[in-house]
């Protein structure tokens, strides 16, 4: 059986462990948790250290269970939040609970006949019927307001200084529920570990500490540190806000172009967080990139790596396709192999202009083309220049001012691209 602490250890996932943990692992198969907030019906990559948490777990022999948090959905978390979250139907939440099934079903094995294939449960399913006075009478007593005062979570919002800051008795009760849910595992399904990120420290310890008065055993806590991007930005985070595992809300090609992007710096840590390669293939890479930073050796195969696990082969294909194809010696058949999604994705804040399919019949000639029809430059005169510097291309392929557009030229039906230099890109529509 492989060490886990090793293991999270050399990949630079490990922040925190209990004591006697690591032998505790030795012994035998164990089962740990993670949770995951269903309050979307997606996870994002901020997700993916916990993920990846249990992904090792099993892959070192043991049993992960994955928790959806139902019933702490309804309350909300306020580890490292400013303020109370919306809260969800019973209806969604079972929606939502499906979907990151779904999504966690690309790490973990859960259909295997093995002992440590993955579980999922629902902390609703032993929530739902527990009432108020129980949980105060059965859980609360045992743990005091002081206990639970001394929280960062919770001194971090009861000392906000604007008069909307605070933090709520639902909110304030959470980590009681999130301790019981330990507690829960550690009576029916024989779990012993809590695993989270670093600001799920003081939860998980309540849990540790309701298993040692209410359960009499002994329960142990893992954090993984929490991700940090070199140039002080936050990871997990683009323009366009989170980085979804659903493809409906992040596309593979934005997605792939997210790690592609990433600095040499921030490519060799995540290269070990967020990939199954072992230390000596990681090393290998690191060193045929240091050789020829340029090419980018690290950022390739890390994007290649996570857009396969949480996509698959041929998004990632796809995906790399479209980051060459502006590069591309075959662009015009190239580009006609991409959805239209994509195609809107790569050229993503690029001018466009619409031309009716009438005016498109009639003939749209290359001053049409680049100024009378669109205004994407100042004039006709500019145009005419342009095309006599030879500096016009249609889908990249030079042409003068003698050029007509036709239906040959259109991309998916639909789309012309102009370039003006290597500098200036334009998109013609046609509908």
């Amino acid at each position: 059986m492989k060490n886990f602490i090793e293991e999270l250890e050399w990949r630079g996932m490990l922040h925190q462990s209990m004591p006697g943990v690591e032998e505790h692992l030795s012994e035998t198969m164990r089962s740990a948790y993670v949770g995951f907030d269903p309050t979307a019906d997606s996870l994002h990559i901020g997700n993916l250290v916990p993920i990846m948490l249990l992904a090792h777990y099993q892959r070192c022999g043991h049993k992960p269970v994955a928790l959806v948090g139902g019933a702490t959905g309804m309350i909300g978390d306020p580890s490292g939040k400013s303020s109370e979250r919306n809260l969800l139907d019973e209806k969604t939440l079972r929606h939502n609970q499906e979907s990151i099934k779904k999504q966690l079903s690309h790490f973990l094995d859960f259909e295997s006949n093995d002992a440590n294939a993955a579980v999922l449960v629902n902390n609703y399913d032993w929530m739902k019927e527990f009432s108020f006075l129980e949980f105060i009478r059965d859980v609360g007593k045992h743990i005091t307001v002081n206990y639970m005062m001394a929280k960062d979570s919770v001194k971090s919002r009861i000392s906000g200084e604007s008069a909307n800051d605070g933090m709520s008795f639902t909110e304030f009760t959470y980590q009681l529920v999130q301790g019981y849910d330990f507690l829960h595992l550690y009576r029916e399904n024989n779990c012993t570990i809590q695993m989270g990120g670093s600001d799920q420290w003081g939860n998980i310890t309540t849990g540790t500490e309701l298993i040692r008065r209410i359960g009499d055993g002994k329960g142990f806590a893992i954090t993984c540190p929490l991700i940090t991007k070199s140039d002080g930005s936050k990871f997990g985070k683009s323009e366009g806000g989170n980085v979804w595992l659903d493809a409906k809300r992040t596309s593979p090609y934005k997605f792939y172009q997210y790690w592609l992007n990433s600095s040499d710096e921030d490519a060799e840590k995540y290269i070990r967080i967020f990939t199954f390669l072992d230390e000596n293939e990681i090393n290998a890479i690191v060193d045929i990139h240091n050789e020829a930073p340029h090419l980018r050796t690290l950022q390739k195969k890390l994007a290649e790596e996570i857009t396969t696990m949480v996509h698959s082969k041929e998004d990632c294909d796809n995906a790399v396709k479209a980051s060459n194809i502006l590069f591309s010696k075959t662009f015009k058949e190239d580009i006609k192999t991409l959805d239209e999604a994509t195609f809107l994705d790569v050229f993503e804040g690029v001018p466009q202009a619409f031309v009716s399919k009438s005016e498109f019949e009639e003939g749209l000639d290359m001053i049409g083309a680049l100024a009378a029809k669109t205004n994407f430059l100042s004039s006709n005169g500019e145009a005419r220049r342009a095309l006599k510097e030879n500096s016009i291309s249609v889908n990249k392929e030079k042409v003068n001012e003698d050029y007509t557009l036709s239906f040959d030229d259109l991309i998916n039906n639909t789309y012309i691209i102009l370039n003006k230099g290597k500098k200036n890109t334009y998109i013609i529509k046609v509908g």
